[in-house]
């Protein structure tokens, strides 16, 4: 039996004032890897904020990893992010402190306290993406898709339940972008959902899985090839 970790029920989702999606109706599964299509501005870093819980839901209903979306409460929702992990286009590392340390920084802003086991839980998470012994190198002195491994580091401290990735691979060459599709991948195999928004269709037909598309205010699912 499948295990919903998101569902979304006649959702009305606002930005800056208006509407930019309606009617939204999704069920996203414990372990499934799906793509988040659509052009710009169709709204799709919208739905991706309302996950967790960036944008205030209002109309209709949303539960996240058994948290009502709609109606949070303020306290609720670094619980919530504590079981999501977000990975950005840009990376947003702190350029200011090493790779290590801006793990370090991560854990402690979500209420790590042990330092050993803080060192432990990084040395875990930089061999999971390949970066073992890039630690201690600043952001500035690896690669753009080294740092989208720290990215994608970073989002799996906490060992979350979901992976929210909004175009991910937008910054990278498309060599690098197949690395970090099939570290996504293998992550997703691992009982990991990932709900990836993108606008490169060719690592669509590479790696296929499920689709939904925001196209005229609206959120379909849709058939590889259709798009």
């Amino acid at each position: 039996m499948s295990e919903h970790i998101i569902k979304i029920e006649d959702a009305n989702i606002f930005q800056d004032g208006g509407l930019v999606l309606s009617k939204v109706n999704l069920t996203i599964d414990k372990g499934q890897f799906s793509y988040l299509v659509g052009k710009t501005g169709s709204g799709k870093s919208s739905l991706l904020k309302t996950l967790y819980a960036d944008l205030e839901l209002n109309s209709g209903k949303a539960e996240v990893l058994g948290y009502q979306i709609n109606g949070i409460k303020e306290k609720e929702i670094p619980f919530l992010r504590r079981k999501i992990g977000v990975v950005f286009q840009d990376f947003q590392l702190l350029t200011d402190r090493s790779i290590r340390d801006n793990l370090y920084f991560v854990l402690k802003a979500t209420g790590w306290k042990d330092k050993a086991k803080m060192k432990t839980r990084i040395t875990e998470v930089l061999t999971r993406v390949g970066m073992k012994t890039k630690g201690f190198k600043m952001p500035y002195q690896i690669s753009g898709g080294e740092q989208q491994r720290i990215a994608i580091a970073r989002a799996l401290l906490n060992d979350p339940e979901l992976i929210i990735a909004d175009e991910p691979t937008g910054n990278l060459d498309p060599k690098t972008a197949e690395e970090i599709m099939d570290l996504l991948i293998q992550i997703s195999k691992n009982g990991r959902a990932i709900l990836m928004a993108t606008h490169d269709y060719s690592l669509i037909l590479k790696y296929p899985a499920s689709m939904l598309k925001c196209d005229g205010g609206m959120i379909f699912e849709i058939e590889s090839g259709t798009f």
